[in-house]
């Protein structure tokens, strides 16, 4: 049974802007309306960090200007210390669910605690040696992403042993889009551990402050929250991201047509993984749409044999197409070809499951309802989040 946290959450508003971190694409503006990222305001958050025990959630996005994160603070006597490592790594080179154990960083000797191992969430002896966890990763918006996952039992770790939690916040490239399933309780996982729509629309920190005040952490204590915000970031603006978030998201392409590629990690279809353009294209060798032909190989972020690999695929080239949001064209299209070769098309379903957050999607598709149909089914869950989010918001 889910509990209600007590909500002592503290949003820090900020007016300073240090350094031009990225426009949106095409946009023009005066140097007064670049985006400065949370952890780019240094001075607004390290006095909360003198003379305490730091840990750190971060990855290889965790930059500030040309440095990480990890270096700017060591260089200002902060003590760090250990780090913890969600899916893909602090380096971000691991594979999408390679799990890895504990270790040392070798180039600064601060000890790396996994949270993608047999264990998620550090024990309440590991958050006892700290004082602040700062957690400043660059997410995608999108529910099945997990690194949302891993702050929420960061958040519940914390406020168990009455650690102060800190969000440097960083824009989602997919914040103006709303849209997919809300995930059903039955269907929760670490894909998914909230009830909202696949693309939420929000930054972690505004997901943070729902996560508190919608009491869906597991846990009677209180936390101390604060959440370092963006400043000019806009919903509507298109934001390029300066490092790829994971090993198969390399550029805005690939993070645009992820929430509706990513369902085809429960069929037998190849999304491109193992290849140089993931989550790009879509293929097969025998049932295909489309002439593009592509060849799987152990490549880093998918060295663990990837669909077909060393197979030549046919199927589509999605690198020029101008998708956005939730396209379900791409799946429609596919489940056709295969029902019409009586093949099975979901070889996993309580993956494809997982990932929408509830089985009428699945159901949906096999039934033959259209794109129209099912998002239509939709509409109401989104309208009433729409309306619960609304005073987490920090953003226009």
């Amino acid at each position: 049974m889910r509990l209600a946290t007590l909500v002592k959450a503290t949003i820090l508003f900020f007016t300073f802007t240090i350094y031009s971190f990225s426009l949106s694409a095409g946009a023009t503006a005066s140097i007064e309306n670049y985006i400065t990222v949370g952890a780019e305001q240094i001075e607004k958050y390290l006095p909360q960090l003198k003379g305490k025990n730091i840990g750190l959630v971060v990855n290889q996005t965790s930059n500030v200007f040309d440095e990480h994160l990890v270096d700017i603070l060591l260089k200002n006597n902060i003590d760090i210390k250990m780090i913890f490592s969600p899916e893909h790594g602090f380096r971000g080179n691991r594979d999408a669910g390679e799990k890895f154990d504990s270790s040392v960083d070798t180039k600064t000797g601060i000890p790396l605690v996994s949270l993608y191992s047999k264990n998620r969430k550090p024990s309440l002896t590991t958050m006892k040696e700290l004082d602040v966890i700062v957690f400043d990763i660059q997410d995608v918006g999108v529910r099945f992403y997990t690194y949302i996952s891993t702050m929420h039992y960061m958040m519940e770790a914390a406020a168990d042993a009455g650690v102060e939690f800190i969000i440097l916040d960083r824009p989602n490239p997919n914040g103006s889009f709303v849209d997919g399933p809300i995930l059903e309780k039955e269907f929760s996982s670490f894909v998914g551990m909230h009830p909202i729509p696949l693309l939420h629309g929000m930054t972690v920190g505004e997901l943070a402050l729902m996560i508190i005040g919608e009491g869906w952490l597991t846990t009677e204590k209180e936390l101390a929250l604060s959440v370092v915000r963006v400043k000019n970031y806009q919903r509507y603006l298109a934001y390029v991201l300066p490092i790829k978030p994971s090993p198969n998201l390399p550029n805005t392409r690939s993070i645009y047509l992820y929430p509706s590629l990513a369902f085809f990690e429960a069929t037998p279809v190849s999304i491109g993984r193992g290849t140089a353009f993931p989550f790009q294209v879509i293929g097969h060798d025998n049932i295909t749409i489309g002439d593009f032909s592509f060849t799987p190989i152990s490549t880093p972020g998918a060295a663990s044999k990837p669909k077909f690999m060393n197979i030549m695929l046919q199927g589509e080239d999605l690198r020029l197409v101008d998708s956005q949001g939730l396209n379900l064209r791409f799946i429609l299209h596919w489940y056709k070809a295969f029902a019409e070769q009586k093949v099975t098309f979901f070889n996993s379903p309580q993956f494809m499951d997982k990932l929408a957050g509830t089985d009428k999607l699945r159901k949906a598709i096999i039934e033959g309802q259209s794109e129209e149909q099912i998002k239509l089914s939709w509409r109401a869950g989104i309208t009433k989040f729409k309306q619960k989010r609304q005073p987490y918001l920090l953003y226009d």
